[in-house]
């Protein structure tokens, strides 16, 4: 995860699990560099789907270094009463979803460094 040291979710992330609900944040990124996209999700038990799940996009800069963005994620945890965050270690993959940014089964035309990869 590559959070700002001091982030509130760098710190929560780092105690490990400490019970439900659990925040999930993964990161996505045309590239393994900048990061344009954050999904978080709510689980409220331990098996269960995503009660909630936000997601927000930059387009200019890393989205891991913007405080306007990591204020809203810290307060939609918090609504949440999340007690254990567990965040990707690095970008996970292309920000453009399967199947409604581009056709099921290909790779995204606008994110070619994915490609091939693994994710």
């Amino acid at each position: 995860m590559k959070f700002k040291r001091r982030s509130p979710l760098r710190k929560k992330a780092r105690r490990g699990f400490q019970g439900f609900p659990v925040a999930t944040i993964a990161w996505y990124g045309p590239d393994d560099q900048r990061a344009s996209k954050v999904a978080v999700g709510i689980i409220i038990e331990d098996g269960g789907e995503p009660q909630a799940l936000e997601r927000w996009f930059s387009k200019d800069q890393d989205i891991r270094q913007d405080r306007i963005i990591g204020a809203e994620i810290q307060q939609f945890i918090r609504s949440h009463g999340v007690k254990s965050v567990i965040a990707s270690d690095g970008i996970m993959g292309c920000p453009h979803e399967e199947g409604k940014d581009y056709p099921d089964g290909q790779t995204c035309p606008l994110c070619p460094f994915w490609a091939g990869k693994d994710r």
